[in-house]
């Protein structure tokens, strides 16, 4: 594959960069930065030295004075390197820290504060349409989807299993983070068909035969290791009433696909909606991570069954967003756009849709999804 150049612009303070394993954050900041010191705490070697040792780092860079950016990859695997960071940044050495992770949770535990605000808090998402141009392939993203390492890979879906059990192995297993990987693997599977859907914890729980307390904490863990997000259901000036429960989605379509079980009751345009409607999201959510995190993302559904898929909210922005996988529309597919929109008359109705053709009806513009995932801002501000 050709060089892919990313949306994500490397600022010149110190800054956190988090992102799931495979997202490209080494990759990104390989090819972005010029010369720098490399501290990449996945060498076991390298873990060794400074887990036993964290101060060593100090030791480290004022033996590298010619480097004046100083990169820590992965650094929630010794999150005491965060206070000693710290200290070198209080000291004002003229350095640029950057400091890379996939664990939410470890950098929390590790004393992310510890930095006081110094250092800002980016993330990286799998490969955006944009960011491909004429290497996106539609087909391609919604099968085994757009995370770098499995996008890049001359064979994906065997990456992309792979990939999966590299998170239950090493990331779950073997850093602790639950005592039962077996129930945590049935977990996995059940809540790969709440993707795309609003999350009922007691339903996932009975399905996968767990403690309700059990499944919160593995939901937890799969948003502390960046794999997965919640939205919240949108309430601002409501007029109606709306259901409280939050929606779940994978951060990638192609982890929705390779964890969902396929049997014969299966419905394929259920399995092919959902990726759709998921491709949309992760789409959104890069969008709003790279473009300012003043804009949010959340969903609406009323108790009478009225339900948008997304809803972006803020600073320039109030647009609600339906995803379907068709090639036609028909005005049942509009009804809820319109409801949203005659209550919050300043916003902007879009369906996302698998036709060909750009259209407006009653208002509301509808758009080939190869339209708009390329240039989603073009069509929210």
């Amino acid at each position: 594959m050709q060089t892919v150049n990313r949306t994500f612009r490397i600022p010149q303070s110190h800054f956190f960069l988090s992102g799931p394993r495979g997202t490209g954050k080494t990759t990104l900041l390989r090819h972005s930065l010029g010369p720098h010191l490399s501290i990449n705490l996945l060498e076991p070697d390298v873990f060794r030295n400074y887990s036993g040792h964290p101060e060593r780092l100090t030791e480290t860079v004022a033996a590298h004075p010619e480097y004046k950016i100083i990169v820590i990859d992965e650094i929630q695997k010794v999150p005491e390197l965060l206070s000693v960071v710290h200290g070198l940044i209080e000291h004002k050495t003229g350095q640029q820290f950057i400091l890379t992770g996939s664990s939410a949770r470890k950098l929390r535990k590790g004393g992310v504060n510890l930095l006081g605000g110094r250092a800002l808090h980016k993330s990286l998402c799998p490969f955006t349409a944009a960011e491909l141009k004429s290497q996106f392939d539609l087909k391609k993203a919604l099968n085994t989807g757009l995370i770098p390492i499995v996008y890049d890979s001359n064979t994906p879906p065997e990456t992309l299993s792979a990939y999966v059990d590299l998170y239950i192995r090493e990331e779950v297993m073997m850093e602790g983070l639950t005592r039962n990987v077996g129930h945590f693997t049935r977990f996995l599977e059940t809540i790969s068909f709440s993707h795309g859907s609003v999350l009922n914890l007691a339903n996932v729980a009975r399905e996968c035969e767990v403690e309700r307390k059990t499944v919160e904490s593995y939901v937890a863990i799969l948003e502390d290791l960046l794999l997965s997000h919640k939205l919240s259901i949108f309430t601002k000036r409501a007029k109606r009433q709306t259901i409280m429960h939050p929606k779940f989605y994978f951060f990638d379509t192609g982890l929705f696909r390779q964890l969902r079980p396929k049997g014969p009751l299966d419905s394929t345009s259920e399995i092919d909606g959902a990726a759709l409607e998921g491709l949309v999201f992760q789409h959104l959510w890069a969008y709003r991570e790279y473009h300012g995190r003043s804009i949010e993302l959340y969903y609406w559904r009323t108790r009478s069954g009225n339900e948008v898929d997304f809803i972006l909210y803020g600073e320039d922005h109030f647009a609600a967003i339906e995803v379907k996988n068709s090639t036609r529309i028909h005005p049942a597919d509009l009804r809820s756009l319109k409801t949203f929109t005659s209550d919050y008359p300043e916003s902007k109705g879009i369906l996302v849709y698998r036709g060909k053709e750009r259209l407006i009806r009653d208002k509301i513009l509808i758009l080939p999804c190869e339209e708009f995932l390329p240039e989603p801002g073009r069509f929210l501000t």
